[in-house]
């Protein structure tokens, strides 16, 4: 569904244009990661993210930025379907893009013995967030339009990113990649047959 147009065309256009420059700048090196400018037609850019390291390489997931009225609002990102564009359901997701997270070392009102080593609890947070296996999931992170607009973080406002580019194209695609290709190390096959994506450790 398209998003209304409220700021003025002529900036969002030019703002969005920086962005798709700023891509094309590297494109050479990004396509050698595995990135691949499909489409970019404002406000819609659509880049597939495949592992270019596995042998043969795999395609993993298309990633589609809508910027309409950036930045006055941030981009909305979705992965999608590489081959139709079509969004995925959170049960259908090729990745939910893991991040490691360190927790408390200890519960409250716990303590140890002097000299002992602190205990590191190390959990793995999804970055892709939905309520059931049927919704569509949205990337829980700041800077993506999809987060700014969840009830959870109101207090997070858009306005306290802008400033900084959590926006930018070049940067979320860091993110998507770094979480939900770089872990990627090679092909689990089940004789079920169903394949699967080893990976190695969760990135922090």
């Amino acid at each position: 569904m398209a998003t209304p147009q409220y700021t003025d065309p002529k900036v969002s256009r030019r703002k969005f244009e920086r962005e798709v420059e700023e891509y094309r700048r590297n494109e050479v090196a990004y396509r050698s990661r595995g990135w691949i400018l499909v489409e970019a037609d404002f406000p819609r850019v659509l880049v597939v993210l495949c592992a270019a390291k596995l042998k043969p390489a795999a395609v993993i997931t298309g990633v589609r930025f809508d910027y309409s009225n950036y930045d006055a609002a941030p981009p909305s990102v979705q992965l999608v379907e590489p081959f139709t564009g079509e969004p995925y359901r959170a049960a259908e997701l090729p990745t939910t893009l893991k991040r490691q997270v360190v927790g408390p070392a200890l519960p409250p009102g716990a303590s140890l013995p002097p000299g002992a080593n602190v205990p590191r609890l190390v959990g793995h947070q999804p970055l892709m967030q939905a309520y059931g296996p049927e919704d569509m999931p949205f990337l829980c992170l700041a800077g993506v339009r999809e987060y700014h607009e969840h009830p959870a973080h109101s207090g997070d406002a858009w306005e306290l990113h802008r400033c900084i580019g959590a926006g930018r194209l070049v940067r979320l695609l860091e993110v998507i990649d770094t979480y939900g290709v770089r872990p990627i190390s090679g092909y689990n096959v089940e004789l079920v047959p169903r394949i699967g994506f080893a990976q190695n450790e969760v990135p922090e």
